[in-house]
């Protein structure tokens, strides 16, 4: 799972962010870790260089493998809360969405139709 960190004119994208936000999202995406192939990291700070609350935003965006993405956004006071917040969202979205996958094709592959069973071989 590749991790592509963006920043606004007003985040610094440095090394110690960049180390900081990977492992928050890695942490909360490990089991996952077969399924995505790219997460995208968007970072930016809503009202400038001025305080404010709740004005620094993480949008997430995964790629799977034949499908298409999927995002969230988490609004927070703080860079690390927004990752944090924005990880956990996408760890629920994920296991919504794969799970229902699952459940479709745990169908296509039950038992047939008529709902009985195969006939036993002999």
């Amino acid at each position: 799972m590749k991790i592509q960190l963006n920043t606004d004119d007003h985040i610094q994208g440095t090394e110690a962010l960049a180390a900081r936000v990977s492992a928050m999202v890695e942490q909360a995406l490990e089991r996952f870790r077969e399924h995505v192939t790219r997460v995208e990291v968007h970072l930016s700070d809503e009202n400038g260089g001025k305080q404010g609350q709740k004005d620094q935003r993480c949008m997430l965006e995964a790629r799977f493998e034949g499908r298409q993405p999927v995002a969230v956004t988490e609004h927070a006071a703080t860079l690390d809360q927004a990752v944090h917040g924005a990880a956990l969202k996408l760890e629920r979205l994920l296991d919504s969405t794969l799970g229902r996958l699952n459940e479709h094709r745990d169908k296509a592959s039950g038992p047939g139709m008529s709902g009985t069973d195969a006939p036993e071989q002999r």
